[in-house]
């Protein structure tokens, strides 16, 4: 089934208004189809972030002037170069070899939750990474996390407060926090970024 531009204007209208007009919604575009990203154009969505880089090529060789890119999945280092001249910000920084190819700037993913299946440094490796990562060259803006999967939004709070807490302390500006399931609590905990799909689809 097609996506409607309607209906997906209405959902992002709901959730900058949930979020403020100082965060900045990213659409995450990795179940939407190249075919469908004209929808999102015409919707007013204007950053897109995509997952993987074989989806991003595709995607950005037609819709390229239509949205700015951000690339919100694992950054693989074999890949972060080709990555980079494509997007505009890497929400997934977490390996000192890909930041010596990253030519964009780019947030620190932080793995709060200690889960095995989960990228990001860890909390105790955070400063020695942004020392390495900054004499390679990046741009660190920020910080990015992912929290356990929970089915209550309020779960996901004393991840996005440690993770400002981290961030304030280093006086980083950016906090790319919160999905489609948490993304208000994410706002209230000083997320400048909230990546969304499922809510503003209707799936």
């Amino acid at each position: 089934m097609a996506l409607s531009p309607e209906r997906i204007r209405e959902n992002l209208a709901r959730v900058r208004e949930d979020v403020g007009p100082d965060v900045r919604v990213v659409v995450a575009t990795k179940y939407v189809s190249a075919d469908d990203l004209g929808a999102l154009a015409d919707a007013g969505v204007e950053t897109v972030g995509e997952n993987r880089l074989q989806d991003l090529q595709a995607k950005h060789a037609r819709w390229g002037d239509a949205f700015a890119w951000h690339f919100i999945g694992h950054l693989q280092s074999r890949k972060a170069r080709d990555v980079a001249g494509l997007v505009e910000l890497v929400h997934s920084l977490d390996s000192l070899s890909a930041a010596r190819r990253l030519t964009v700037p780019a947030l620190v993913e932080v793995n709060l939750s200690g889960e095995a299946t989960k990228s990001g440094v860890a909390p105790e490796a955070l400063d020695a990474f942004l020392v390495a990562a900054r004499e390679a060259g990046v741009d660190v803006r920020g910080l990015m996390t992912m929290p356990p999967l929970a089915a209550d939004p309020e779960d996901s709070r004393p991840f996005f407060r440690r993770l400002r807490e981290l961030a304030d302390a280093r006086e980083l500006a950016e906090l790319s926090m919160g999905t489609s399931q948490d993304y208000r609590v994410a706002a209230e905990e000083g997320a400048t970024i909230v990546r969304v799909g499922s809510v503003l689809f209707g799936r």
